[in-house]
């Protein structure tokens, strides 16, 4: 089971309002909806952050060794 720690949410009148009305259509509680928007937004959030791998094929011979030797930028003084 996962732990669930407790916190406290401000938002719009309006916004909540819209949150009450679909908890009520669902049948469920608002602690719900928030629950469920939070997971999809930290889903979401943790996906960005993976590291993004690519295969890619060079055109002009050049290795990615060849490139990656070469200095980005001038040394720190």
């Amino acid at each position: 089971m996962m732990k669930v720690r407790r916190t406290t949410v401000s938002a719009s009148s309006a916004d909540l309002a819209t949150l009450e009305a679909e908890a009520a259509r669902r049948g469920e509680p608002v602690a719900t909806l928030l629950r469920e928007a939070l997971e999809e937004k930290a889903r979401t959030l943790r996906a960005s952050r993976r590291p993004h791998v690519a295969v890619g094929h060079s055109t002009d011979g050049a290795s990615a060794a060849d490139l990656t030797s070469e200095p980005v930028a001038e040394e720190p003084r």
